[in-house]
């Protein structure tokens, strides 16, 4: 079956300390992303989501939770559960980053037969997807990758920006990538922000979405570059999966044919609603409209 979109990853354990509270709960771009869509999704939507997880035994009841919710979970099994510390200061634009376990890689064969509109990609660690995953996956579908992970190097327990080995090669396969103005620096070299994103562009990126926080986005191809606005939090709780909310909900109004503004300024207002929140997105997309 052609889905309209596959999100693919690993479910993690995360621990989340910010200077008002510490909680442990499960995290990676797949739950963020899947728990916000779920809320998204009426009944007869004609949209359809699936959701292609690893993680290990022990942390199985974040897939029963999931599946709870209506979503469509495969399962690539992993000996460890990818396990997160994010560390938070009175800046939501910052943290600190441990790695306490790390899961197996995906493999082309346990991908063989992803299909979809839009196969997203949260990666987290560099190895997660390798070029030949990313390479096979690019021929079934558009292909969105969230670059954090491929610029992130373990060392010890302690995560350290490192450079995307062989970025140019990954770079012609990926339709959409998702960068943050650290990230686009890091791998364009570039120090203006939209000079990185068309140098992506150049490098064989077809869109650039280029999250800036507080400060708001852009959408980036080769024949526009769209400024989309932050909108302003009621309160500012926990930032962790904004940039996977992002993308979740600029996907969902681009399956519903909405253009590059209209879904990115939806987008910007479902990650200021969950901003405002702990854990993944709960809301609405009527409530995420009035937003606007």
């Amino acid at each position: 079956m052609r889905y309209d979109i596959c999100c693919i990853g690993h479910i993690t354990h995360d621990r989340i300390i910010t200077p008002q509270a510490t909680a442990e709960l499960p995290g990676g771009v797949t739950f963020y992303f899947s728990h916000g869509i779920s809320h998204l999704l009426h009944e007869g939507d004609n949209l359809s989501y699936r959701l292609i997880a690893s993680l290990g035994v022990a942390d199985m009841k974040a897939v029963d939770d999931i599946r709870a919710r209506g979503i469509e979970v495969d399962v690539v099994p992993s000996r460890e559960t990818v396990f997160f510390e994010n560390k938070y200061g009175d800046n939501v634009n910052e943290r600190t980053q441990r790695v306490l376990a790390k899961a197996d890689p995906f493999t082309v064969e346990a991908l063989k037969d992803v299909e979809a509109q839009y196969i997203v990609l949260g990666t987290l660690l560099a190895d997660d997807f390798s070029l030949d995953v990313v390479k096979s996956l690019s021929s079934r579908g558009t292909l969105v990758v969230d670059a954090q992970g491929y610029l992130r190097e373990v060392r010890g327990d302690k995560v350290f920006p490192c450079d995307w080995s062989d970025k140019k090669e990954f770079l012609k396969y990926i339709d959409i990538l998702k960068v943050n103005e650290h990230e686009v620096r890091d791998i364009s070299g570039e120090t203006d922000l939209l000079a990185g994103a068309r140098k992506l562009l150049e490098w064989g990126v077809k869109e650039v979405l280029l999250t800036l926080g507080s400060l708001g986005s852009y959408v980036v191809t080769r024949d526009e570059t769209i400024e989309i606005p932050a909108f302003a939090p009621r309160e500012v709780v926990d930032a962790t999966g904004c940039g996977d909310t992002y993308v979740m909900s600029y996907l969902y109004k681009r399956v519903q044919g909405c253009g590059k503004k209209e879904a990115a300024t939806f987008a910007a207002a479902v990650s200021t609603i969950k901003l405002e929140h702990s854990g993944p997105f709960t809301g609405t997309e009527a409530e995420a409209l009035a937003r606007i």
